[in-house]
């Protein structure tokens, strides 16, 4: 796979001579260079993989997943986005090729954000346990509207970078994220942890 980029505003466009100097040294098979953009992005690529996913037995595979398609599409990299933009859409892939293979063994869900804005220890403790209920819904979803659902709410990144990462339209995504909106809607009709959980999120949403 031979990730496309699309353009951004030069507002947007950071490290453009370090990014460029370092895609050129791993195409050139600097080993030292290959090790530098782990460390560099390997963190940021856990966390959103994490918020995706949630913790599993995968997700150490699902990294170095996301390195070697790094490694194997650089030569596709113009520099007309940020590296780091550039290998979050390469991590929307691997994540979604996931999704589709199989369904993930979830150890543990990123609540830690979110709880920590509930007024007390025990919201705190609701919440978490509310955001668990989410990703067992989450599990049950279609991956492709998990996806644009959890980079958009979850990873909390605006509609066009979630369309960007995901290779589709704006409108798309934007039905894509709707969809799930209304499906976990449903759901919280039979599940009232779920329903509190959504609407803690969507007042939190309201108050940024």
């Amino acid at each position: 796979m031979v990730i496309r980029e699309r353009s951004e505003s030069p507002l947007s466009l950071v490290r453009t001579h370090e990014d460029r100097s370092l895609v050129d040294r791993c195409i050139g098979g600097e080993r030292a260079a290959h090790r530098e953009l782990f460390r560099r992005e390997s963190r940021r690529v856990h966390a959103t993989l994490f918020r995706i996913l949630g913790s599993n037995l995968s997700m150490d595979d699902l990294v170095q997943d996301v390195f070697i398609e790094v490694f194997k599409s650089l030569a596709s990299f113009r520099g007309e986005s940020s590296l780091s933009t550039w290998i979050d859409r390469c991590t929307a892939h691997v994540a979604l090729s996931y999704l589709r293979k199989k369904r993930p063994r979830l150890l543990d869900v990123p609540t830690e954000e979110t709880a920590s804005k509930a007024s007390s220890p025990e919201d705190r403790v609701l919440l978490k346990e509310a955001a668990r209920h989410l990703y067992a819904e989450l599990d049950r979803m279609d991956p492709t509207l998990r996806l644009a659902l959890t980079l958009h709410v979850v990873d909390d990144r605006p509609v066009a970078e979630v369309a960007r990462m995901m290779d589709a339209s704006v409108v798309a995504t934007k039905t894509r994220v709707w969809r799930a909106r209304q499906h976990l809607a449903k759901c919280a009709r039979r599940d009232p942890a779920l329903a509190a959980f959504l609407s803690h999120v969507s007042e939190s949403s309201e108050g940024e």
